[in-house]
């Protein structure tokens, strides 16, 4: 079989609406990793399901997205982009059926599995046919910004489109419209979407394929239970464990075989490397914001799911802004700038949103330093993403592609896992210090943790909690946020560290001779 590729004349007489398929899938890929949260309380009620089924409903679908892409990129770039999407697509759908009709929860999370191999398959042909359809740099820049901005915008309306589904009906009509959305895909992507494959001689690398998602997958399942279980226990251990040796062989057998599912060489110059970091340390600090965030300010300050939604309103808004912007900017620059910039802003966005928190928070300022997070993290995305598609030949960006969002999702899996963590220490060990300091009994002190970490706390504000339980309760509530606040202080002081060191990394990639990517042979540069 003759590779497939495209040139300008061959790419379509319709790229924009090619984009505009390829973001919508995007969009619908991305809207499940937020959409479900919103209906946990109604799945809740209608299945009795218990908490960690619950936690689940949401990880199934992240854990599979997450451990399966690159295995995605490298089978579109083999078998078809166009034909794995749209075949991703099918099964995304499949699953939504199975989850909208499930009986009990874990058919539920079976569902929400299926879905994720679906999403698999289907997102990273959303940035490599992009590669492709616009094969002039500045012109790919620009419909990366929008690509970027879809991103953006589908993390944000998660809850919103959920709480409309959910209040309308029940949490079972999430999952018919994501069965409506990505049957209109499928067709739509069947008829704008131009085929493109670069079919490589050999068979392909199983042996990469298992050792790949086994590394992704037992790394991201000790993260996110290690939440539940302790990461010490010997289950979380045995993954960690599990999982280093199966990168181990993994790097070992990508260096030998004829067609590695993941070829190292391309990540080898500097700038691809720094991007690949960027990635992981901007969706890190993302989901640090969007999660810990939000949850600190609907435990200790009343907000309600409207008002959360009004304070984050600004910041999706900058996401999308800042990354359709940064596409302008890409395409007359080279990416290791503007990755800098977006970082930098991302960071102080954070430390402005940290100090905002450290009292009273006042609702216009803290919408401001999160809508300058934002506008941070939407500058960052496009340039990274360029950088990692533009520094790897055409013929593997699916490759590329799944590299890159392989990164954004372990990074945003890792930051909740990590953070969470570091949370619920700082939740142990300084609230039983307050507690104790209170002359609070220890036998108590547990139970009074569990209601902080669970959010069951006397409703009602102060006056309710000391009318039903005398003035020592406020104290212990009072100790109780307090100890919260310092916990996510730290999350937002290290999720800021780590996108400077990032933007540390970037800079020397330039010094080092990096720069924004290169344009192989037959590319079409930038006019």
């Amino acid at each position: 079989m003759e590779p497939v590729t495209l040139t300008p004349a061959t790419a379509g007489t319709r790229p924009r609406l090619a984009l505009a398929t390829l973001c919508a899938v995007l969009f619908l890929t991305f809207l499940d990793t937020t959409i479900v949260s919103v209906a946990l309380g109604s799945v809740q009620s209608d299945l009795q399901a218990g908490v960690v089924p619950l936690q689940w409903v949401i990880n199934a679908y992240t854990l599979v997205f997450a451990s399966l892409m690159l295995i995605g990129g490298s089978l579109g770039d083999r078998w078809g982009r166009r034909r794995v999407m749209v075949g991703g697509m099918v099964v995304f759908c499949a699953g939504s059926v199975v989850a909208a009709a499930a009986p009990t929860t874990a058919v539920l999370i079976l569902g929400r599995a299926v879905m994720g191999v679906g999403a698999a398959a289907s997102e990273p042909g959303t940035l490599s046919v992009i590669r492709h359809v616009f094969p002039n740099r500045a012109d790919r820049a620009k419909a990366l910004g929008a690509w970027a901005g879809v991103s953006g915008l589908a993390l944000a309306l998660g809850p919103v489109i959920g709480g409309l589904l959910v209040g309308a009906f029940d949490w079972r009509a999430v999952f018919w419209f994501n069965l409506a959305l990505g049957v209109v895909l499928v067709f739509a992507a069947l008829r704008y979407v131009p085929e493109s494959a670069d079919p490589q001689p050999g068979r392909l690398d199983l042996a990469g394929c298992v050792l790949g998602a086994t590394f992704l997958g037992c790394v991201i399942y000790a993260a996110i239970d290690g939440e539940t279980v302790g990461y010490a226990a010997s289950s979380s251990i045995g993954l960690f464990v599990v999982g280093g040796l199966a990168f181990v062989a993994f790097v070992l057998v990508e260096s030998r075989v004829r067609n590695p599912m993941l070829n190292f060489r391309f990540l080898r110059p500097p700038v691809v490397r720094s991007a690949l970091i960027v990635a992981f340390a901007v969706y890190f600090g993302v989901f640090s914001i969007f999660f810990f965030t939000a949850l600190y300010l609907q435990q200790v300050f009343g907000y309600s799911g409207q008002r959360t939604a009004a304070v984050f309103g600004p910041m999706a808004a900058a996401i999308v802004v800042g990354a359709i912007a940064c596409g302008f900017w890409v395409a007359r620059a080279a990416a290791a700038v503007p990755m800098i910039v977006g970082c930098v802003l991302g960071a102080v966005g954070i430390l402005l949103t940290r100090d905002e928190l450290a009292g009273t928070p006042s609702f216009g300022p803290l919408a401001a330093t999160l809508a300058v997070a934002g506008l941070g993290f939407g500058v960052a995305v496009v340039p990274l993403t360029s950088a990692v598609l533009t520094g790897v030949p055409a013929a593997h960006s699916g490759m590329a592609a799944a590299a890159t969002n392989t990164m954004r999702q372990v990074g945003a899996v890792v930051g909740v896992a990590a953070l969470g963590s570091l949370v619920n220490a700082h939740l142990h060990a300084d609230l039983t210090n307050r507690l104790t300091d209170l002359d609070v009994p220890t036998s108590f002190q547990g139970i009074v943790i569990h209601a902080i970490e669970t959010g069951a706390v006397p409703e009602g504000g102060d006056a309710a909690a000391t009318a039903a339980y005398g003035p020592i309760v406020q104290k212990v509530i009072d100790a109780a946020y307090a100890a919260f606040h310092a916990g996510l202080d730290t999350a937002l002081l290290v999720s800021a560290i780590l996108i400077l060191v990032a933007a540390a990394v970037t800079v020397t990639a330039v010094r080092r001779g990096g720069h924004g990517g290169y344009e192989p042979a037959g590319e079409v540069p930038a006019a």
